[in-house]
């Protein structure tokens, strides 16, 4: 059985991402108590359901720090387990707040809105050391959807490597490992016809290539990560978020992820995201 596990920040997403899987075919539980796991997933399981995926977050109170190990248990199963990490920044998440006018399910009390997220971020520390991280600042609805049902998708037989392009104006993902800076490059910005392009078109792709720094800087930084790919991988990870960022997001960035992807892909699983064309 497949089970996708949904967890991260109040207000990150969660219900999209959990309706999304449940619309590819999945069957889904919310705000399951971390206790009933194991028991829940054993009869799922035997009762021959394939997919299955759960929401577990700081609703289950006091028994949130059993998690991991009930985590590691189903990980020397037969079960392929996958946990999603769903994060965003404070600023946004108060403004979703405010927006949806729902209580945080810490607000229990006298702490402030703010105050509830940093408790909420240190509550989930240790599980979201497990997890595949989507950060959600920036992103539709309609985008967490497709990168939910493209995770779901992934070969997990070792270290998936996540290769995800972003826009300096707009901040760094806070779900990279490893983050690359290619805005010394030249930019198609300031090219007329280039402009209105992207990354994935050809003409981008011939004026890049064009280019000897950033040929350079392209075998230079698949070089150090197929160098150090092999620690990540001792270090038992399972997911390895590689950010590629430039002022914009839509040229130089593309360009670069989706030539890593190429090229790492005949050897690991490997997933594309590019935030600002989202």
């Amino acid at each position: 059985m497949q089970l996708i596990l949904i967890t991260g920040l109040s207000g990150s997403g969660k219900s999209v991402a959990l309706n999304a899987l449940e619309d590819s075919g999945y069957y889904c539980v919310d705000n399951l108590p971390v206790k009933l796991l194991p028991e829940l997933v054993s009869f799922l399981d035997a009762a021959g359901y394939t997919r299955t995926a759960l929401s577990i977050d700081v609703r289950s109170g006091n028994t949130l720090g059993e998690l991991p190990l009930h985590i590691a248990d189903l990980k020397r199963t037969n079960i392929d387990i996958r946990v999603v990490f769903l994060e965003a920044k404070t600023e946004t998440l108060i403004k979703r707040f405010s927006e949806t006018r729902r209580r945080h399910p810490l607000s229990e009390g006298e702490l402030t809105l703010p105050e509830c997220i940093v408790r909420e971020q240190a509550l989930l520390g240790d599980i979201a050391d497990l997890a595949h991280h989507i950060d959600t600042s920036d992103l539709s609805p309609n985008a967490l959807r497709s990168w939910v049902r493209d995770f779901s998708g992934l070969d997990q037989s070792g270290l998936s490597v996540l290769f995800q392009s972003f826009g300096y104006k707009h901040g760094i993902p806070l779900d990279a490992d490893l983050v690359f800076d290619v805005r010394c490059l030249p930019n198609p910005h300031y090219e007329p016809t280039l402009r209105p392009m992207t990354g994935r078109d050809q003409p981008v792709i011939d004026f890049l290539r064009a280019d000897a720094d950033t040929t350079k800087m392209l075998g230079d930084i698949r070089q150090f990560v197929e160098n150090w790919l092999p620690c990540f991988a001792r270090d038992n990870r399972s997911y390895l978020t590689i950010a590629i960022g430039c002022t914009g997001g839509r040229h130089r960035s593309v360009y670069f992820a989706e030539a890593l992807a190429a090229h790492f892909r005949p050897r690991t699983p490997v997933l594309i995201r590019h935030r600002e064309l989202a």
